[in-house]
């Protein structure tokens, strides 16, 4: 079988300089705008995928899916922390930290209003998280009402910069520094002492422990403890895990992305369709004349294939360098949403993966192909005999 020179196809799509640049950017487009949703989907993915470590262990109530909905009482954290699995710290006490979390609702910088995690942890509970640092300020003083904000939170809400009094009721507490959790889920909290935060919100208990194991055996030992010991009605959740079940808030953005992908993606398709159509009409005696030296007719198919796929290509291309300079340029930021496990905000940023630009150009070419195939076919299938009478 007889292939076409690819330079054929090259050519051509240089003849046409209007037809082809109006279809490689409107291709271009829709592969930005997909690449951008689904690098928001990205962003918030990333933030629990990264968090949490496989030797910890979070202590929550029996069936509870977040820390807000668990409850441990003070009687019962003693009992947790003689438990075999648990990690000694340098001075000897177990590794862990019994916290307490509350939900604030706090006015952004932008207007409105969103729910913010404040966290109350104990001695132990800045070692269990090695991750974060402090980049402004001091950490907070125990038995202060003081409180150290995440970057991220000061730069979205209203009276969380260092040096501020962040007010919600009654309740009134100083941040006295900023810290950096690298984009993972404390990114997202206000911390505090946690002793402090249980007489200022007058609660009897905790909502969770937060322990260090040392190894996945001494992990499993720990939590087989908690879940045999029927005075504590708790379990033990890797933290690495709970975290991995809260990425389900990224579905329907994820979803979204994919929807308004397909929506745009159809449109884009009938561009293609018609340039190539187009291209059919214009080379009717071309596509007669390759048939009459030789041809078959699946070359001629495959060619007009090609054709169609390389401008797919040269609009997956230009949507590429589009979402990286959106993503880097003007949604360079950190945003925000809600945590449907939560009820709270969680910050991100959009997050651009060599994955995704690779599922960017995979999409531009599905839609090359189904764009062309139609015309491709119609060429293909042309008899020879009424393409030469067609023109003169």
């Amino acid at each position: 079988m007889l292939g076409i020179p690819l330079k054929y196809n090259i050519r051509n799509l240089f003849v046409r300089k209007v037809t082809t640049g109006l279809t490689v950017l409107g291709i271009g487009l829709v592969v930005a705008v997909f690449l951008c949703v689904m690098s928001l989907g990205e962003g918030l993915t990333r933030v629990f995928t990264a968090s949490g470590s496989e030797n910890n262990v979070l202590v929550l109530r029996q069936n509870s899916q977040s820390e807000l909905q668990s409850g441990i009482s003070r009687d019962q954290v003693p009992l947790i922390l003689t438990l075999p699995g648990v990690s000694p710290d340098g001075d000897g006490k177990p590794l862990a930290s019994a916290e307490l979390v509350v939900v604030l609702n706090l006015e952004k910088r932008d207007g409105g209003s969103s729910n913010v995690t404040i966290r109350g942890i104990g001695e132990k509970g800045m070692k269990l998280r090695p991750g974060l640092t402090l980049v402004e300020g001091r950490w907070f003083t125990p038995g202060k009402s003081e409180v150290v904000v995440s970057r991220s939170v000061s730069s979205r809400f209203k009276d969380c910069a260092t040096g501020q009094t962040i007010k919600f009721g009654a309740y009134r507490w100083t941040v006295v520094g900023l810290f950096d959790a690298g984009g993972t889920a404390p990114d997202s909290e206000i911390w505090t002492d946690v002793e402090g935060m249980i007489t200022d919100f007058k609660r009897g208990g905790y909502s969770s422990v937060l322990a260090r194991t040392a190894g996945r055996a001494a992990r499993d030992q720990f939590q087989a403890g908690l879940a045999g010991d029927p005075r504590l009605a708790l379990e033990g959740k890797v933290e690495r895990k709970y975290y991995d079940d809260q990425t389900s808030t990224a579905a329907p953005i994820k979803f979204l992305g994919f929807f308004v992908g397909i929506v745009m993606a159809i449109g884009a398709c009938f561009g293609a369709m018609n340039t190539m159509y187009a291209a059919v009409a214009a080379r009717t005696r071309e596509i007669a004349t390759l048939r009459a030296l030789g041809f078959s007719r699946i070359s001629v198919l495959l060619s007009f294939v090609f054709e169609s796929l390389c401008l797919a290509l040269l609009g997956g291309v230009l949507g590429c360098l589009l979402g990286t300079l959106a993503v880097k340029l003007a949604l360079s930021g950190v945003t925000g949403t809600t945590n449907f496990a939560t009820f709270s905000e969680v910050v991100f940023a959009f997050r651009l993966t060599p994955a995704l630009l690779v599922t960017g150009i995979v999409f531009s070419l599905v839609m090359g192909f189904f764009g062309g195939l139609f015309p491709a076919s119609r060429a293909a299938f042309t008899k020879i005999t009424d393409a030469l009478r067609q023109v003169g």
